[in-house]
């Protein structure tokens, strides 16, 4: 039997790290460097800057905003050394544009866009036109092709037929392989159309074969209408929105083309739309489209300025730093509020909404190995309540510094006529959200996002034919107890990256290193909705299943995620694609997150 020593409060700052340690300033561990090296360092004097060079530009950079609130030289120097203490201490990171854009000639820090899709030929053209100049900034993009009129559709006043969403789909797929993002790498996409469009039956086949529309991510946007037609087996209506002539249909069949869509290779996703919108700070705005990895739904031209805090550098021999968690909380919004005021955006329409809400996306990373170094399995009650406990403490105490922000520089403008204009005052609309930070945490060290742990050992084949992991908590513990061993190692990959069963690895041990793999997929859905009860925005998180999942699964995960409040959901069946980034003794991964 497995017993768990429950997670404990500490609150002093003076308590040595635990085991795992923390690196001198601006020290990374060698596949941070060279990711740093092929990204983010600015090459000089025939090599690159240092990363502690690369935190200090950045520090810089965004502390120099307290300068537009009369700050003087003195506060702002005193900003800049706090925010290049977080960032150098490996405590907190922003976007990667932030990273890669801060004190240069681009200066676009954003992640992602949403860009509105007209049902007109000039709507259509004018945002991929902007769609390029974003991505050529360094940002992503996020779409909605629902208010396009379905294919086979006359045009008033002509006798062309209407392509439909599918058609504009792939082409705005093609034009986006073209633009690389920053001149770094190609930007991520999402393309949405919502359930109740007459051509949702093709969109959700459009990704059935393998190696098409690469560069974007789809979702279906489900409404609570929807799953209550599916649940009650009742007709469901598909909307033209053009015309609005309604056609009825079987919900059963959409519902049974989409999860089986996503038991073949883990696409469509789904998010939840009526859920986004019931938490949507204007509500007068509806939003219909999210980041390409729908941790962000946003209003149009709204952009998501994201930054995550990692979570393994607060466990102390004694429990869990609440105090040092606090003071780096209150820094990143300050850190975040001002990336929107010098963020150099490509548009000015994407000016004129950052500052009209003025969202920020503070989240955490590092979640998995906080677990592990308190001795709290993934897959346990106390590491459910463990995530909300936390992710409240963060959302309240990011609340109280955005109201303090506000009363100091002034509240978002659209702040009397959103749903908190009654109350005390706040900086900005939206506070929280939780990203599946795939580069920054290897950049930290740490397991990404709220995510479990892929593997104790794998081979990420994102550079140069790839290169080997080992979770250095596991290998901390194996060594230290006397059971590690390159054979171990090699029984590990053959097993799929887990230890679960091996017999050298002792019970507790293979409890508390729980894979993705090893979780019930419910426990996932359950942690998902555990940090959603206290996140602004979205959670982006996928349900790894194992290669014998049934569609029926993946149904009942569906409505699950629905039922408890989750605004999305993204599944991945293991070894239903052929080529992943991650793998694992044969075991893989989607991409989300990457």
């Amino acid at each position: 039997m497995t017993t768990t020593r429950p997670a404990r409060e500490f609150t002093k700052d003076t308590e040595a790290p635990a085991a795992a340690g923390k690196r001198p300033e601006g020290e990374l561990p060698p596949n941070a460097q060279k990711l740093m090296e092929d990204r983010y360092l600015r090459r000089q004097n025939g090599g690159f800057e240092a990363p502690r060079e690369l935190f200090r530009r950045v520090a810089k950079t965004i502390a120099s905003v307290d300068m537009f609130y009369r700050k003087s030289t003195d506060d702002v120097a005193r900003t800049e050394e706090a925010f290049y203490a977080m960032l150098s201490s490996l405590e907190f990171l922003p976007n990667s544009p932030t990273l890669l854009n801060a004190g240069s000639r681009f200066g676009q820090l954003s992640a992602c866009f949403v860009l509105p899709v007209e049902d007109s030929i000039k709507g259509i053209f004018s945002s991929l036109m902007n769609a390029a100049e974003i991505h050529k900034s360094g940002g992503g993009t996020g779409f909605s092709f629902s208010k396009l009129r379905p294919s086979g559709s006359k045009m008033e006043d002509s006798r062309i037929i209407a392509k439909g969403p599918l058609a504009y789909l792939q082409l705005y797929n093609q034009a986006m392989g073209i633009v690389e993002q920053g001149g770094v790498r190609r930007g991520g996409n999402m393309g949405v159309l919502r359930a109740d469009h007459p051509d949702i039956f093709d969109f959700i086949r459009c990704k059935s074969q393998e190696n098409v529309l690469t560069n974007f991510n789809i979702s279906v946007a489900v409404t609570d209408g929807f799953m209550a037609c599916l649940s009650e087996k009742r007709s469901f209506e598909l909307v033209d929105p053009n015309t609005k002539k309604k056609t009825p249909v079987n919900p059963e069949k959409i519902w049974a083309e989409l999860v089986s869509a996503a038991h073949a290779n883990g696409e469509p996703g789904v998010i939840f739309i009526d859920t986004i919108n019931r938490h949507n700070p204007t509500p007068q705005f509806l939003m219909d489209a999210t980041n390409p990895c729908g941790e962000q739904p946003l209003l149009p031209y709204e952009s998501c300025n994201l930054g995550s805090i990692n979570l393994s550098r607060f466990v102390r021999q004694r429990g869990i730093d609440y105090a040092q968690l606090e003071k780096t909380v209150r820094h990143a919004v300050h850190f975040l509020d001002n990336v929107i005021d010098i963020n150099n955006y490509p548009l000015p329409k994407l000016k004129q909404a950052a500052e009209a809400s003025r969202k920020i996306g503070l989240g955490v990373m590092g979640f998995a190995d906080m677990l592990i170094a308190l001795n709290v399995p993934y897959d346990s009650e106390t590491a459910l309540q463990l995530a909300s406990k936390l992710m409240a403490f963060i959302k309240e105490t990011a609340v109280g510094y955005s109201a303090a922000l506000a009363a100091e520089r002034g509240v978002f403008l659209n702040f009397p006529i959103s749903v908190y204009a009654s109350g005390p005052e706040r900086r900005n609309a939206t506070l929280t959200t939780i990203a599946p930070t795939g580069s920054i945490s290897l950049i930290a060290g740490c397991s990404s996002g709220i995510e479990p742990l892929f593997a104790v050992s794998h081979m990420n084949a994102g550079q140069q034919g790839g290169f080997r992991l080992i979770n250095p908590l596991f290998e901390n513990i194996a060594r230290t107890e006397g059971f590690y061993s390159e054979e171990l190692m090699r029984k590990i990959d053959a097993n799929g990256g887990s230890v679960k069963g091996l017999g050298e690895v002792p019970e507790t041990v293979q409890k508390l290193f729980s894979t993705a793999a090893d979780i019930p997929p419910a426990r996932h859905v359950k942690m998902q909705a555990e940090f959603q009860k206290h996140t602004d925005n979205a959670v982006s998180k996928t349900v790894n299943l194992p290669n014998s999942a049934t569609i029926a699964d993946i149904s009942d995960l569906y409505k699950l995620a629905w039922k408890e409040g989750c605004k999305g959901i993204t599944v991945y069946r293991d070894g239903s694609r052929n080529s992943q980034p991650l793998t694992a003794g044969g075991c893989a991964t989607g991409t989300c997150g990457l």
